[in-house]
């Protein structure tokens, strides 16, 4: 029986993001970690008793797509609101407090979406200190508050939104109509962070030098003198999980790096000269070349989520394999992350794509435990803590490359060739982006091989091939992105490089679709 292993240190001070649905509710928790605040997101089915025992010094609610005041609409107990622990509404979470503290929400008679400007008409507010009285944020709603509840003031509004927002100054209840989380509320974080700072009186104590050295110590006496496992990709979550493990139980950890044939082009060489022998880590370093196994496995499925689960399965069955030949691991180490984790599914919230390392997971797990030193990480602190453990730059800011690899990059069925195609091709549009200089900018590009087939002119002859699709994007999270306009004249290249080059394809796209709606995988 596996179990996934928290190292949330609950001496930090807390902000708890309760989800009612939202589409940004990593966001909201990743925006207040910016001012060095913890804070987790959990279902908004959480118990009151596991909310008094974790503590927060705060609680935020998310938006939703439901309507408060419609009998199967998610909600909450009112006694959530008599805690004594500020509370901040936001979107649907407003609506929410309201409708249970005798406010009344209705369907809006016009609608709301996208920036908007709103006006402040609270000066001496916590929550609008420094904030303009005309700001632009972002709307996305259909109902609204009508009346606010008895002992609300209203503090801001919009020529057709009479609540943008509204506050109970002496029960420390706050609540905004729009959403400060998102870039384009333009004083969104000033807002957040007076919440965090001022409402809630939150000191600024998440640090990633502090987490390094709790996390070091809590896995030394967690794994003791037993051994352990770490799945090695040569990503960034992997490399500093096991750099991390390294450095709390040394020998007593083994890295395996599965080359499961759905890598980049020569990525399983590159990974073996880093962390290998004679690399500059002195690790336990074993590569398993599992590419027929995994093509077996793969072998004339298209549904994405299946081909990740079988992904996920499959790196399992390797790792026990090799833990066998090995003897007596108990503890398998993972590089997962927090929005690995959110995105597999969570609360009310849809399941946006299984994580191989997390909604991937089989059933059963010959292991004692799943140790996963940074699940509670966002990517960006998953490489301040890299820089910590001193990982060069190189491997700190390395592109992201997803566990299942080039098989979530495929659409549709997986074979050898089909990867043979899209490793030529993204390896021409890696190499034409960094000779252009036009990477530095970039969160992360690729190209995918798409299923659709077209007729083309190549040599006088007719042609029946793939399309390649050219992605490329900019974002500081991972959570959200828009497309990268990369200069013309690259694409071109990139275009006459791939048709040329690569056989077996007559035409290349390029994906100017953002995150949302799109994600930035295709699959």
């Amino acid at each position: 029986m596996s179990t996934l292993v928290n190292h949330a240190d609950t001496s930090n001070e807390m902000i708890l993001v309760l989800d009612f649905g939202g589409q940004y509710n990593q966001l909201i928790a990743r925006r207040v970690r910016e001012d060095h605040v913890y804070c987790e997101v959990h279902p908004s089915t959480l118990p009151l008793d596991a909310i008094r025992t974790m503590k927060p010094k705060g609680i935020i609610l998310t938006g939703g797509p439901n309507s408060v005041y419609k009998a199967d609409s998610v909600t909450c107990s009112p006694e959530l609101f008599r805690l004594g622990i500020p509370v901040l509404g936001i979107c649907y979470g407003s609506q929410l407090m309201a409708h249970l503290l005798g406010g009344r929400v209705e369907t809006a008679p016009t609608s709301e979406y996208g920036k908007t400007e709103v006006t402040v008409d609270a000066k001496d507010s916590l929550l609008f200190q420094h904030v303009d009285e005309k700001t632009i944020c972002w709307m996305s709603h259909t109902d609204y508050i009508a009346a606010a509840p008895e002992g609300f003031h209203v503090t801001a509004h919009t020529p057709v939104c009479p609540v943008a927002a509204m506050e109970n100054a002496e029960k420390k209840l706050y609540a905004t109509q729009f959403h400060p989380e998102v870039m384009h509320t333009e004083q969104g974080k000033t807002m957040l962070r007076n919440f965090v700072y001022d409402v809630c009186g939150c000191q600024g104590d998440w640090k990633m030098g502090d987490f390094v050295e709790k996390t070091v110590a809590a896995l030394k006496k967690k794994i003791g003198s037993g051994r352990a496992l770490c799945a090695l990709s040569g990503g960034v979550d992997s490399s500093v999980a096991a750099v991390l493990l390294s450095k709390a139980i040394g020998k007593q950890l083994t890295c395996v790096f599965v080359d499961h044939g759905l890598l980049r082009k020569d990525e399983g060489d590159q990974v073996a000269a880093v962390f290998g022998p004679e690399g500059p880590y002195d690790l336990n370093f074993i590569r398993v070349n599992a590419q027929d196994r995994f093509y077996a496995k793969l072998k004339g499925v298209t549904d994405p989520e299946q081909k990740r689960k079988i992904i996920g399965e499959e790196f399992i069955r390797v790792f026990e394999d090799e833990a066998k030949k090995i003897g007596a691991v108990d503890y398998l180490v993972q590089g997962t992350i927090y929005p690995d984790v959110i995105e597999s599914g969570l609360g009310n919230s849809a399941t946006i794509k299984s994580h191989h390392n997390v909604g991937g997971l089989p059933d059963y797990v010959d292991f004692k435990e799943i140790v996963e030193p940074l699940r509670l990480l966002f990517k960006d602190e998953v490489r301040e803590v890299g820089r910590e453990l001193g990982l060069p730059d190189y491997l700190v800011n390395r592109q992201p490359f997803p566990g299942p690899g080039l098989g979530i990059r495929i659409i549709g069925d997986v074979t050898a060739e089909k990867v043979k195609i899209v490793q030529e091709a993204d390896a021409i549009y890696r190499e034409e982006v960094a000779k252009a200089g036009a990477d530095k900018e970039l969160g992360q590009y690729f190209a995918a091989l798409t299923n659709m087939r077209s007729v083309g002119v190549m040599g006088d002859g007719r042609t029946y091939d793939y399309a390649i699709a050219l992605r490329a994007v900019m974002t500081s999270d991972f959570m959200t992105a828009e497309s990268a306009q990369l200069p013309w004249e690259v694409l071109q290249r990139t275009t006459s490089r791939i048709v040329n080059e690569v056989k077996g394809v007559n035409r290349v796209l390029y994906d100017c679709t953002g995150k949302p709606p799109a994600t930035i995988e295709f699959e």
